[in-house]
Order: structure tokens, then C-alpha cells, then sequence
């Protein structure tokens, strides 16, 4: 087992920081999120990156732009959160669950394509713990059914397939800079497009529509306040310039942890495809003792974070607030989230860290009857 790369140095975050703050209070002042806008579209080849308040509000914007309002159906994947959910309704459209293969954690297209209808206007893929789908057949789906491709980058950063970077597979792709994030500011998000047409209603979109598309006039419509505050969108432009660190340190973080529990009784890794460079967000490993999600919510309690024991994951589409009760549950999205230990990673967790849990997972796999 080799040892984890040095921390990528933190220095430099809070020198930009306190150039963002020299430069306040300034009520129009945009220059740290335009030089972050300009380093994205360098660092991921799109053309253009717009930065926003949260991963939502860049789901919020990029829907919008695409055009979804009432009246409207969009696919989204059981297997997600909420806050992938909340912008469809929030714009007035409606989610229509779709499921996932256990096998490989892709979108269900059988499933998916049972669920189209008239009004179905876009879909939703969600690169959930970085992993993703096939790009290509997601792309041959949309364009068979005619639907919008936004995709939910939000864990996703720096993850690829088949040389198709995440977030870039589609019209528009959406990313998150929450705390947590492999590449962060505290709080924040960005989105990602080839589309013209789509930037330009998402820039406006994101300042109530103070810098209108052409065509239209400011103000000429009701839009929200979504912009990235300076000092955040430094942060994130510091942490950019580290995102190759980042990640080589979490893909070394996840590697030392899974070859730590090797041997461990019901705990085997998930692999990502064969032609996927998963960023390695989350050490991802299949329970197979018996009622896999009490040990998860088991080992929470035991000082081990993640995903379904932590943070209660489960199907979207068993969400109260969201849920049909004409519905069909979507069981490929419950049987992954039952059976699947998504452990919690920060850059902070070092070899002590790892090591111990890897300890306790193999204690607690050994000992483990319910």
C-alpha cells in the first residue's frame, strides 16, 4: 500500500480571497467570477462556463434556459437527492422517476423510454459519486426522443467516458462547489455549455435578467438572483488551479482505503467501466451481508460516514413531497442504494483517518448478524 501525495498546498486560497475583499463593497462587481468563468472554460474545453450560487441554482438556470416551464415532463433518475428534483418543480414542470441498472448504476432506458410522453421535454442524467454513464447512448436516447440532455455534474468534477468529459455530454452541464466537492468554494456551482442561445438566457436568467439575450430587454422578464459572490468565486478560481492535485490526492485517498478492506468479510469494491476515468468522489464498495442498509446506518453510528447511513439516502421517487402514488417504484435505484457503502470523503482524511475506517468496517463486517 503506498503512501497518500502531500495535501496540494492551501496557501494561495486565502490571498485571492483577500483580493476579492479588497475590492468591496462594489454592488456591480463581477471580476473574480469572470476570471473563474474564463479558467473553467480553459479547464474543461467548453466554450462557455457561467458561475452561480449553488448546484441547484445552475440545475435552476440551465433548465430554464432549455426552455422547461408548466406544463412540462423531464426524466430524472430515482437514483439522486432532492436538490436534483426541486428546479424541475420549481419551474412549474414535473419529474418523472426513471430507474437505474444495479449492474452498472446507468439510467434504466427500457424504463426511460416506457416514461416518455408528449410532453416530455428533457432528461436529467445525474453522475451521482462520479461515476457516469455511457455518454453515447445517453446522447442516441435524447436525440431519438427528441429531449434536452442537462446533465447533474454536481459530483462529477474531473470524472470522463469514452474521452467525453462529465457535464459536456449534453446542451448543458451542471456543477456543484458545496464544501465537500473535490474542486470548492464553501458554497457555489457552475454550468457548462456549447450552446449560444442557452448561455446568453442563463446569464440573464441568473441576475434577474439585468443583461438581457438579444432580443429581449432588461428586466423584461421575472428572474432570480443566482449570482457566485466574489470572494467565493475566487476560492473556487484558487482551488481550480489545484484540481489536478485534488484529484490525483482522492483518487489516492479511495485506492488506500479499498485496498485496506480487502479480505473484509461481505465487502467488496464496485469498479467503474472499462472505458470510464471515474474522479474517485467517493470509495464506493457492495454490501452483501444480510440487511445491508441497517449496517451502513450501523457504521454511521460507528463514526463511518456515508452515503444511505449519514445522509438516509433513498429513491428519489419515495420522496413525500414528490412521489405519485400511481407511481411504479423504481427498484433497480432501491436495490443500489440498499446494497451500496458510499463512504464520505473530504482532501482532509490523511492515512490515520483511512486506516481507521478500514478498521472499523472490518470489525464491524466480521462481527455483523442482523
Amino acid at each position: 500500500m503506498t503512501d497518500l501525495p502531500p495535501l496540494p498546498a492551501t496557501e494561495g486560497l486565502g490571498e485571492d480571497m483577500l483580493a476579492a475583499l479588497a475590492s468591496m463593497p462594489d454592488p456591480t462587481g463581477a471580476e473574480f467570477a469572470a476570471r473563474l468563468e474564463h479558467d473553467l472554460t480553459q479547464a474543461f474545453t467548453s466554450r462557455h462556463a457561467l458561475a452561480v450560487s449553488s448546484g441547484t441554482m445552475a440545475l435552476h438556470v440551465a433548465l430554464s434556459a432549455a426552455g422547461i416551464g408548466p406544463g412540462d415532463e423531464v426524466l430524472v433518475p430515482a437514483l439522486t437527492v432532492i436538490m436534483t428534483v426541486a428546479p424541475v418543480v420549481q419551474l412549474g414542470a414535473t419529474p418523472v422517476f426513471i430507474d437505474s441498472d444495479p449492474d452498472t448504476l446507468d439510467l434504466d432506458y427500457a424504463d426511460a423510454g416506457a416514461k416518455v410522453t408528449a410532453r416530455t421535454k428533457a432528461i436529467i442524467p445525474v453522475h451521482l459519486w462520479g461515476r457516469m454513464g455511457d455518454p453515447t447512448r445517453l446522447q442516441a436516447f435524447a436525440a431519438e426522443q427528441g429531449l434536452t440532455v442537462i446533465e447533474d455534474a454536481a459530483q462529477a468534477a474531473g470524472t470522463s467516458r469514452a474521452g467525453i468529459t462529465a457535464g459536456t455530454a449534453g446542451a448543458a452541464g451542471c456543477f456543484s462547489l458545496k464544501d465537500g466537492k473535490i474542486l470548492w468554494s464553501g458554497e457555489g456551482g457552475f454550468i457548462l455549455t456549447d450552446d449560444n442561445h442557452l448561455a446568453a438566457h442563463a446569464r440573464a436568467f441568473r441576475s434577474h435578467w439585468l443583461q438581457p439575450p438579444p432580443g429581449s430587454h432588461p428586466q423584461e422578464r421575472i428572474a432570480l438572483n443566482g449570482r457566485l459572490a466574489e470572494p467565493l468565486a475566487a476560492l473556487a478560481q484558487a482551488n481550480l488551479r489545484r484540481l489536478p492535485a485534488l484529484l490525483e490526492h482522492r483518487r489516492a485517498q479511495t485506492t488506500h482505503l479499498i485496498h485496506a478492506l480487502e479480505d473484509t468479510r461481505g465487502i467488496t469494491p464496485l469498479q467503474p467501466s472499462t472505458n470510464e476515468s471515474w474522479n474517485h468522489y467517493a470509495p464506493l464498495l457492495r454490501i452483501t451481508l444480510p440487511n445491508p442498509r441497517a449496517f451502513a446506518e450501523h457504521l454511521a453510528q460507528q463514526g463511518v460516514p456515508n452515503s444511505t447511513g449519514s445522509f438516509r439516502l433513498v429513491p428519489c421517487d419515495t420522496r413525500p413531497m414528490v412521489t405519485n402514488r400511481h407511481r411504479t417504484p423504481c427498484r433497480g435505484a432501491a436495490q443500489i442504494l440498499d446494497r451500496t457503502l458510499a463512504l464520505v470523503l473530504t482532501e482532509r482524511e490523511g492515512e490515520a483517518a483511512l486506516d481507521r475506517y478500514a478498521a472499523v468496517i472490518s470489525r464491524e463486517a466480521a462481527a455483523w448478524t442482523t
